[in-house]
């Protein structure tokens, strides 16, 4: 439950993001679809939704020779990780407490001098800094699987990096791009972003400190969680100022 009321201008994003969860790939990508239809260009948000829209949809068509290893477990950790995104826009329209690695972008939503590449690279490094080891321990909680480095599973994880790696630099370039197809933006700035923040690095972190997480409780895992957090909240916002 919200404990604020939306703005009006966010409402119609607030009642899309805080829908029914997604249980399907296909209800993920359609979701991303409706939001990036709603946002105009001035939401820097609409960015990060934008480049994460296209790389699922890269992973949803491009499975390493034809097939997943593992395809129920990625397809539900897709699913799980995507829904944090959407539960931390509809906390923040609706006044609720989000991570610093997500207020770094939604409080600089409508700022202006910042790129679109830059509210990317913000979001994705709040989306996998701080939510995809979550993400990763509630979909093994839920299948009843602890991947091992040799497992299917971590097969797959790792062949989402190869992919991501080959797709990121050219999704960034059509960010960059205006409608009329002509380089609107610094596109420099997209090899210094990359090199600042590197998304395979960021993934392989995510799931050595998913596995530390697993073995925590109570308070230290929430201390763990909160220092994670400030780390990546502060990358975020220096993302933001590059």
């Amino acid at each position: 439950m919200p404990t604020a009321t939306p703005s009006p201008a966010d409402q119609p994003l607030y009642d899309l993001v805080n829908g029914l969860a997604p249980s399907t790939i296909a209800d993920v990508i359609a979701r991303m679809q409706a939001v990036d239809a709603l946002l105009p260009v001035n939401d820097g948000l609409k960015w990060f939704n934008r480049l994460y829209l296209t790389v699922t949809q890269q992973v949803d068509l491009h499975p390493p020779g034809g097939a997943w290893q593992s395809p129920v477990w990625l397809t539900r950790l897709d699913v799980v990780f995507a829904g944090l995104y959407f539960g931390a826009v509809a906390r923040f329209l609706g006044g609720g407490s989000v991570p610093s690695a997500w207020s770094a972008l939604f409080e600089a939503r409508y700022r202006t001098g910042i790129d679109r590449i830059q509210f990317a690279l913000a979001g994705m490094n709040a989306h996998i800094n701080h939510d995809l080891a979550l993400a990763l321990l509630t979909t093994d909680a839920e299948l009843n699987v602890i991947p091992a480095p040799d497992s299917p599973e971590f097969a797959d994880y790792q062949s989402v990096n190869d992919l991501l790696k080959t797709v990121m630099p050219s999704v960034l370039t059509m960010l960059a791009t205006d409608t009329l197809g002509v380089l609107a933006e610094d596109t420099g700035k997209i090899g210094r972003l990359l090199a600042f923040w590197d998304i395979c690095s960021a993934r392989n972190l995510a799931w050595d400190f998913a596995n530390h997480l697993r073995d925590l409780t109570g308070l230290t895992r929430n201390a763990a969680i909160s220092a994670q957090d400030a780390t990546t909240g502060a990358l975020g916002r220096a993302i933001l100022a590059v």
